[in-house]
């Protein structure tokens, strides 16, 4: 599946990034640092009678995503938005839904300096919220109304969720070694000055000290977001991750 060039846009798709260009400057640059955005803003053209309406009828067989109102509702994405986001989606996966391999093509052509596959990897089960092997449109626009657009206290209960890597609900120096390795392995190669081998184990030790309050040997969700509101230092670390989305 390669990245394909926007062709010549329909009517439609103008008028829906004329909409997307006049957001507030904030939302706007989240939005384009976005690795997933900048993907789905590749989308293949649209014939000129198509509309993501009619698309979400073709897609009744395989995987039918609930009615925009209703998602509007739940996210911090407008209905334009959604349809800007629905298109591209549906172009980029026509079965309705993304799998793991989807998640690393993405990040291996946004981060080719470095190895992205076991970051993909991690970010692909934080998506998948019920855990059966793929991402919905529905678990996809969630994902990042929280990580574009959340409140402190959603974007870290988000992040907490992706360093409990095997969702028991504590999160052990072990797995927050295994985030940190392969966000450096993914992109410290391409950071300046060049980090050294041994940093992501040096900032673990650092962040899990302060965050085991208790010293049992694994950090509560609690431990985890107090941690991270009261240690700036920590919060910029905690805000790395929203740069690698």
């Amino acid at each position: 599946m390669e990245v394909l060039a926007p062709e010549k846009k329909t009517h439609e798709q103008n008028e829906d990034l004329q909409q997307y260009h006049q957001k507030p400057a904030r939302c706007k640059k989240m939005l384009r640092n976005c690795c997933l955005i900048k993907r789905i803003f590749a989308w293949k053209s649209l014939s000129s009678k198509d509309t993501v309406e009619d698309e979400m009828e073709m897609a009744t067989v395989r995987h039918r995503p609930e009615a925009l109102e209703l998602l509007e509702a739940q996210s911090k994405f407008t209905k334009k938005e959604l349809q800007i986001l629905y298109r591209g989606f549906k172009n980029e996966c026509p079965s309705g839904v993304v799998n793991e391999e989807t998640f690393k093509e993405i990040y291996s052509q946004f981060f080719p300096q470095g190895d992205s596959t076991t970051y993909a990897h991690f970010l692909f089960n934080a998506f998948d919220t019920d855990h059966n092997g793929s991402v919905s449109f529905e678990d996809f626009v969630m994902g990042l109304s929280i990580l574009l657009r959340g409140t402190v206290q959603e974007k870290l209960n988000w992040a907490f969720n992706l360093y409990d890597i095997n969702k028991d609900g504590y999160i052990t120096k072990e797995e927050m070694l295994d985030i940190m390795k392969a966000i450096y392995d993914m992109m410290g190669k391409c950071t300046y000055p060049v980090l050294k081998e041994d940093a992501p184990r040096q900032h673990v030790e650092t962040f899990f000290q302060k965050m085991d309050k208790n010293k049992d040997g694994v950090v509560t969700i609690d431990e985890f977001i107090e941690s991270c509101q009261k240690d700036e230092n920590i919060m910029r670390s905690m805000q790395l991750f929203e740069n690698v989305i």
